[in-house]
């Protein structure tokens, strides 16, 4: 057992925070988080903390206001109970996708929420794959951005996807970089799906800079949401020569119409992680898999704890 070391929950995503608790061998912190019948979050937290080293497993996913209010008063509480230090480990960053102005009078949402956590007291804050690296910037604490990516790749290999027999695909420019890394680390070649809307309310037009003939095509995201972006990628892919297509991405958020989109696409399997948790319909379906970032969370939390180098984890 690690000494002064404490891993708490909110109701986000307890089975996620009970297996990092279990990868690293330490007991899940005794909290009760609840709500008033108006509504109102109350947390309680039931053991010594003062001088601990506490962290507070919470993504902020659907729903996203109330897990990211658990989060705060979470973080309140053990600010009072004279924690030693707090770090917030948020899985997934909800809001992350508001992270500029997209258009006159519109908000910075992704900056408020950082101002929001910093001001509750948070110590430090770990986060995988954030939609936007920049948003590390929108903290003044520290921020350590980890990524999925060894455990995708892991799974990747095991598959045979690599080398000359895979193809990494970007779904969009923005996440070129993202790709290039998984191709670099697959030995694979890279392509790009370029989006465009030849006019307002017209449906987008895609073409794929880049050669997807006669390889298995893996898309690469950092989330799905409503699959509208992975499911159309895939058919221009396949329409192109590609043998196959798998998507990863690390969030699977699969809110709205996703589910039914997944099902009816060309998609042959959609690889996400358990940083947020699936609804029944999403379990239900054969083409979903979950890999585990929990032992990769609780290593990054052992090496915090005793201040040793994160970015070893990815060398």
């Amino acid at each position: 057992m690690l000494k002064s070391l404490s891993i708490f929950s909110g109701n986000a995503n307890r089975d996620h925070a009970n297996g990092i608790c279990k990868a690293i061998e330490v007991r899940p912190g005794e909290a009760v988080v609840s709500t008033f019948s108006d509504g109102e979050i109350f947390v309680e937290i039931r053991e010594n903390v003062r001088g601990v080293n506490c962290f507070v497993v919470q993504p902020t996913c659907p729903p996203v206001n109330q897990n990211l209010m658990e989060l705060l008063v979470m973080v309140d509480a053990l600010k009072r109970a004279s924690a030693g230090s707090i770090i917030a480990i948020i899985p997934y960053f909800g809001y992350a996708r508001q992270d500029r102005k997209v258009k006159p009078r519109t908000p910075i949402s992704a900056k408020l929420v950082a101002d929001l956590i910093t001001a509750a007291g948070v110590d430090r804050v770990v986060s995988i794959d954030l939609h936007a690296g920049q948003i590390q910037g929108f903290f003044n604490i520290p921020v350590d951005h980890l990524y999925a990516m060894p455990v995708f790749i892991d799974c990747l290999r095991s598959q045979g996807l690599y080398g000359d027999n895979a193809v990494v695909v970007s779904p969009d420019a923005g996440g070129v970089e993202r790709a290039r890394a998984f191709a670099k680390r697959l030995e694979s070649a890279m392509a790009i799906i370029d989006k465009r809307r030849p006019a307002p309310n017209i449906s987008e037009v895609m073409n794929v800079i880049g050669d997807v003939r006669g390889k298995h095509a893996v898309i690469i995201d950092d989330l799905i949401d409503t699959a509208g972006t992975a499911t159309a990628a895939a058919k221009v892919v396949l329409d192109q020569g590609a043998k196959s297509v798998v998507c990863c991405a690390t969030h699977g958020v699969l809110s709205g119409p996703a589910i039914d989109r997944i099902s009816a696409s060309v998609i042959s399997e959609v690889i996400i992680t358990d940083t947020i948790p699936l609804s029944a319909a999403a379990q239900a379906c054969g083409k979903i898999k979950v890999l585990s970032v929990a032992r990769l969370l609780g290593e990054a939390i052992k090496r915090i704890h005793h201040g040793d180098s994160i970015s070893n984890l990815f060398v």
